[in-house]
């Protein structure tokens, strides 16, 4: 955890936690200990609905060096102008990366806003994401926690990012200063059709219904299209590994997917939100 720690909140009780030597304590006296990666786990056993919740390990892995080859790059870059862009008056802004995964996203978002001075944190429901992403990007606030009940204080956010993670419309108004912007990003009608198409009989397309979040008005919506062609059977596994599409084929099939290259459309909506009530 770096200097800059957030003022997270006791998921028990929610009142704030302050830095003890190597773990966080509220008044209460409940307390959570820093890993030696640097991240804290905010999620309390009784809150758990699976002993490890979130992406597993094997998934992590294959989203990780799936993202580190580049695939995704222009979607992370046009998310980081968009915030760049939002964040444009804003000084020291507080920025969490809701759903962070391993920590991809939010490393290069920290990034192109550092000469802004941002305190930005990553959370995320997997454990082995978290502890990942801590120990590879150390300038960066990680946190095991849920989406739906996060460890933030009213109002104290400039800017969230939801980059394909679940969350929960009252959360993110509760979280989100007035003013403050919401950036998500969800598969648009074309993402990963012909990987379907290898899959299902008659494949659908994904709805481009705009998303309504209560309490914020929408600014704009881009829609990111590009194309791939995976060339090399691990980055072809590793995609697959790190979608649900990989529960719906079985070890031929994949073996058969893996043989050859692999050309797909990349198709993304970008979402500007604005904390308006």
């Amino acid at each position: 955890m770096n200097n800059l720690c957030p003022t997270y909140l006791c998921p028990i009780c929610a009142g704030p936690l302050s830095l003890h030597d190597k773990s966080l304590a509220c008044e209460q006296r409940h307390q959570f200990d820093l890993a030696k990666e640097g991240y804290v786990n905010l999620l309390p056993v009784q809150n758990k609905k699976s002993k490890n919740p979130g992406d597993n390990k094997e998934m992590m892995q294959a989203r990780r060096e799936f993202l580190d080859q580049g695939f995704y790059q222009s979607l992370s870059d046009k998310v980081n102008s968009i915030a760049q862009q939002a964040l444009t008056a804003v000084s020291a802004p507080n920025v969490l990366d809701l759903g962070c995964g391993e920590g991809y996203y939010t490393h290069r978002l920290a990034q192109v806003i550092s000469n802004t001075e941002p305190q930005i944190a990553g959370l995320d429901i997997s454990k082995s994401a978290i502890r990942y992403a801590a120990k590879r990007y150390k300038s960066i606030n990680f946190c095991v926690a849920s989406a739906y009940a996060t460890p933030f204080a009213d109002a104290s956010q400039d800017l969230v990012t939801r980059i394909y993670a679940p969350s929960q419309d009252a959360e993110l108004a509760r979280i989100i200063k007035i003013d403050g912007y919401l950036i998500t990003v969800t598969p648009a009608a074309e993402h990963l059709f012909e990987l379907k198409q290898k899959i299902y009989q008659t494949p659908e397309k994904h709805d481009m219904t705009v998303e309504e979040i209560a309490g914020f008005t929408l600014v704009e919506q881009q829609r990111l299209t590009d194309v791939i062609t995976l060339t090399q059977a691990k980055d072809s596994k590793n995609l697959l590994e790190m979608t649900p599409l990989a529960w719906k084929m079985n070890d031929e099939q994949k073996a058969v997917l893996y043989a050859a290259d692999l050309t797909l459309t990349l198709d993304f909506h970008i979402t500007l939100y604005k904390r308006t009530a």
